[in-house]
């Protein structure tokens, strides 16, 4: 490219009235509306926060540097998605592509001690083989939002193990720990074992954690197991169960707690202890999971993108599936 032939703003005499509308035009000569748009709006409102906040000179070396040592401790685990969640963006940017009409299954975070590797497992296998924890036993279905089985679903599981660690957290794994990969039978269930599930910190020796403690917000993630459910003709689930009571059930740090993904644990009793082979008093988590089609949860996704450039005075056009205004 010849910086010579393109045609930008003259970038001269910039103050903080124009530096703002320079940018954005010096920005926008890619030749893709989407990427066009996404950086008029990250400009606007990134220079707003600046001016709004009359951010100091000391501030914005602080926050380069903070997000320098995210970038390092990624060399260890995602820090930066542990970032995003704990600042409401990634829940925030699921919510936007993933909407879920009122009968479904509401999603939360996938978190960044997802991986792809968990073994296939029959119903019934145990996806733990930590001793200290407490034995649990899962008993699930998966439907549509007409109540009908879904047979054949990808159901990707994972949990921590009795310590509130992740298998990807330590530096010695030799393999996947504490997860699975299963499928619903004809009937929508699916079962197996695995541990009770612990509350547990933010990784402490992180710039999350730390940011976490700056601003005085506790950094316990409320005891859960997670799930992802994919089939084709179905929008994809990220989700977790969550259990009532917890005492972080309402102060999660990632955003992840929805309502609707809280339940509480059953007992085995004698029937159920022969039928699943588990001892009686096991501990037990029923849920039946309810998922949108993708029509179901496009055509929800595409009318609020149209209400939101509706908000900023614009009509839609759509490129590539995204919306961008459509200024012509």
């Amino acid at each position: 490219m010849d910086p010579s032939k393109e045609h930008t703003s003259l970038m001269k005499d910039l103050s903080i009235d124009n530096i703002t509308q320079n940018a954005i035009l010096v920005n926008s000569l890619s030749g893709n509306a989407r990427f066009t748009f996404l950086f008029e709006r990250l400009t606007t409102h990134l220079h707003a926060f600046a001016r709004e906040t009359r951010l100091s000179t000391e501030e914005w070396s602080a926050g380069l540097k903070f997000l320098e040592e995210v970038g390092q401790k990624c060399k260890e685990r995602e820090e930066f998605i542990l970032l995003s969640d704990s600042l409401g963006l990634t829940l925030l940017v699921d919510l936007i592509n993933h909407p879920k009409p009122a009968n479904t299954t509401e999603l939360s975070l996938r978190g960044p001690a997802h991986t792809y590797d968990g073994p296939l497992m029959e119903h019934g296998g145990g996806i733990s083989h930590d001793a200290r924890g407490e034995p649990l036993l899962v008993l699930c279905s998966v439907k549509d939002s007409s109540s009908r089985p879904i047979e054949g679903v990808a159901i990707d599981i994972w949990e921590a193990d009795a310590a509130g660690n992740y298998d990807v957290f330590y530096p010695d794994r030799e393999g996947p720990e504490g997860r699975c990969t299963m499928y619903s039978d004809a009937n929508g269930i699916f079962w197996f074992k695995g541990i009770a599930p612990v509350n547990y910190p933010v990784p402490p020796d992180g710039p999350v954690h730390k940011m976490l403690e700056m601003l005085h917000r506790q950094p316990w993630r409320p005891a859960h197991v997670h799930f992802v459910f994919t089939k084709q003709g179905y929008d994809e689930l990220t989700t977790a169960i969550y259990l009532r009571g917890d005492p972080f059930e309402t102060s999660d740090p990632v955003f992840g707690v929805q309502e609707s993904l809280l339940t509480e644990y059953e007992q085995a009793d004698d029937a159920v202890a022969k039928r699943y082979d588990v001892k009686p008093g096991t501990k037990v988590i029923k849920y039946d999971f309810i998922l949108a089609s993708e029509k179901e949860v496009s055509d929800l996704r595409d009318k609020r993108a149209e209400q939101a450039l509706a908000d900023l005075g614009h009509k839609t056009k759509w490129l590539n599936g995204l919306p961008v205004p459509d200024v012509d």
